[in-house]
């Protein structure tokens, strides 16, 4: 369709796709708006960046201003949760071209009674719209311009001045452009900044040989409370099917009392809105999540759709399972892993709308009964990805609020693509990246590109799944430098514990998989144990919650230091009202040191300038006044975490 404009808008950011998916925020951030907008000509441009909220009848506005190369650059703050669209719109502003043009003739000597009489008629286009004050200025200005005799009041510099500033304040946008409409999710804060710590509840047990009950953690929520996490996450607590039960460390004979493993989902006693019996009841469940929130911590669930053999949807549901012509299912693979205690839901079944109904149901099931606002999602990207764009779209249509971490540990761009569709957080690759450079790599790959728009990277050293190599027999130092690395580097992190601070990292031979693992055997701990790495995990999650640089994760810029067995780098909050700087040695055996260069351009110094660094981990302050400074670390404490005071 024809179109009358002057004005071109192109390359509106941050957009994504072409807005077919949304970028993502969280409540109280700004977002800063850029576009490229052009006209034929020499007329005053002007644009703003227009935003609403979905619950809002009125669009907000913002003005944009120039920043050369026909760039223009607005912002807006998201307040609310939910979704908000924004686009940019832009227009010819006859009146500023006006005012523009007469002041340079005036400069320039020129006679311009007839410009006068002309300005005399924009100011009559809105003087309907401006306070009494502005309104009594502007009928003060229209008697200059069009009285003969009061032509030196009307090329007064200061007058037209304060003229210029009220025809910028009520524009006359004619034959205006708009952009298309860009959205954006914005989260509550939790999204961008969480610290996670799992364990196997029936594991929680004082009492040797006996299975945890949920009543036992709520004993040992002190101790997370303490060690300054916030989420607590929970592989599924749901009944274990009895039929191809997995045996202790993945044997596929189960023995008499071998309890399974919680992802085999399933058995005579419910599915996945019923709880183990051994565990407690859902109102046991229920108690145990609002007892954690007097400790400030959250519980979050496994969302895993996959189903034992005996679970109850095999036989209320059998469409819902692609059967083989021998009557049987195909169990899960994952070669060379075989999962032969879960059966698979089929998506592509003919009854794939109430299949998805039901699936829906589960999640709101455990939101509205229990209260549960975080889930972490098992193998997402085994299932449709517009499956999930609609099921967490259907959720946040009623709980903004709710929480999705993705487990997908698979390909960059599945990854993506799942986030994208609606997964809050995602599991990374950061458990296999351990020398400097892949480290600094990975991170500027998350953080310097479109994916810090919409990727929430969640940094765990270790996962039930996830014995890496270099934690393997691993002493105390690799573990502190493992976890420092995490929590620092992303604001959201986790770790699987107790095996993590009591460094339980015997493998199985050959592989990345814990011996003895809980996945399939119960565990007896010393939930009481304390030791150098509780005492620091807990430290580094108490500033974190002190340090707003520490609570995202984009603004992050690695120095130069001159040993690749040393990492440095610089945070700062959005308005770099904190900053730290991070320096840790990946030496977890012998003394490393360092020329460290600070980054005086970001911090606004020049070299000279005292800069007091606190060490926030030891409680010693050093005064730096060199671009390069010296650093020395060793495995006993192998890292500095400094806030910077200027």
């Amino acid at each position: 369709m024809l179109k009358q404009t002057r004005v071109v808008i192109e390359n509106v950011y941050p957009q994504l796709d072409g807005g077919i998916n949304p970028i993502k925020r969280i409540v109280g951030q700004q977002i800063e708006v850029t576009a490229d907008v052009l006209a034929d000509g020499h007329d005053t441009l002007q644009s703003s960046v227009r935003f609403k909220h979905e619950s809002d009848k009125s669009w907000g506005e913002s003005r944009m201003y120039g920043v050369g190369n026909e760039v223009w650059k607005g912002h807006f703050t998201v307040e609310k949760q939910g979704f908000y669209s924004y686009h940019v719109e832009s227009w010819i502003d006859y009146a500023l071209s006006w005012a523009n043009g007469t002041q340079r003739k005036i400069a320039d000597g020129q006679y311009v009674k007839s410009e006068l009489l002309e300005g005399a008629e924009y100011i009559q286009n809105i003087i309907k719209r401006v306070n009494d004050d502005e309104r009594n200025f502007l009928k003060e200005m229209t008697y200059y311009f069009t009285t003969e005799d009061q032509y030196h009041h009307g090329i007064d510099h200061h007058k037209l001045e304060i003229l210029k500033n009220i025809f910028y304040k009520y524009p006359e946008k004619v034959l205006a452009n708009t952009s298309q409409d860009y959205r954006v999710f914005v989260d509550r804060k939790k999204a961008l900044f969480s610290t996670w710590y799992e364990f196997f509840p029936r594991s929680a047990s004082q009492e040797e040989g006996r299975h945890g009950t949920f009543k036992d953690c709520e004993h040992i929520l002190p101790k997370v409370a303490e060690m300054g996490f916030d989420t607590l996450y929970f592989p599924p607590i749901h009944p274990i099917g009895e039929v191809n039960r997995k045996g202790k460390n993945n044997t596929t004979n189960a023995q008499p009392g071998d309890v399974g493993c919680p992802w085999g989902i399933g058995s005579q006693f419910g599915g996945h809105k019923s709880t183990h019996p051994e565990l407690g009841t859902v109102e046991d469940f229920k108690a145990l999540v609002q007892r954690a929130k007097e400790y400030d911590i959250e519980v979050a669930m496994d969302y895993a759709l996959q189903a034992a053999p005996d679970h109850p949807y095999v036989k209320e549901h059998p469409q819902w399972f692609k059967w083989r012509p021998d009557g049987t299912v195909q169990y899960a693979e994952n070669p060379p892993k075989k999962y032969q205690d879960i059966q698979p839901i089929y998506f592509e079944s003919k009854d794939w709308k109430n299949l998805w109904k039901e699936l829906l149901d589960i999640t709101m099931f455990w939101i509205e009964e229990c209260g549960i606002r975080v889930f972490r999602v098992d193998n997402p990207h085994t299932k449709p990805f517009y499956f999930w764009g609609w099921l967490i779209g259907e959720i946040q249509k009623k709980y903004p609020d709710v929480i999705f971490l993705s487990e997908a540990f698979t390909d960059q761009k599945t990854m993506m693509e799942l986030a994208k569709q609606g997964f809050t957080q995602s599991y990374t690759y950061f458990a296999w990246r351990s020398s400097k450079w892949e480290l600094m790599g990975y991170v500027n790959e998350l953080t310097k590109s479109t994916y810090n728009q919409f990727f929430r990277p969640n940094f765990w050293p270790n996962t039930p799944d996830i014995n890496p190599g270099h934690l393997q027999h691993g002493n105390e130092s690799i573990h502190m430098i493992r976890y420092f690395l995490a929590a620092t580097l992303s604001s959201n992190t986790g770790i699987y514990g107790p095996v993590f601070e009591q460094m339980v990292s015997e493998p199985l031979p050959g592989r990345e998989e814990y011996k003895d693992s809980e996945k399939y055997q119960i565990r007896h701990w010393n939930w009481y144990l304390e030791n150098k790495l509780t005492t620091i995990i807990g430290k580094i999650n108490r500033i974190r919650k002190t340090q707003t640089s520490l609570q995202q994760t984009n603004n992050i810029q690695f120095c130069d230091i001159d040993n690749d067995q040393m990492i440095a780098y610089y945070k700062h909050d959005d308005y770099k009202e904190n900053e730290t700087l991070m320096i840790c040695s990946l030496d977890a055996h012998n003394t490393q040191q360092g020329w460290v260069k600070l980054p005086l351009y970001e911090l606004g110094v020049h070299e000279g300038h005292r800069l007091e660094m606190q060490d926030l981990i030891t409680g010693n302050t050093f005064s730096w006044d060199k671009e390069w400074c010296f650093v020395e670390l060793n495995p006993g404490l192998p890292f500095h975490l400094f806030k910077i005071n200027k």
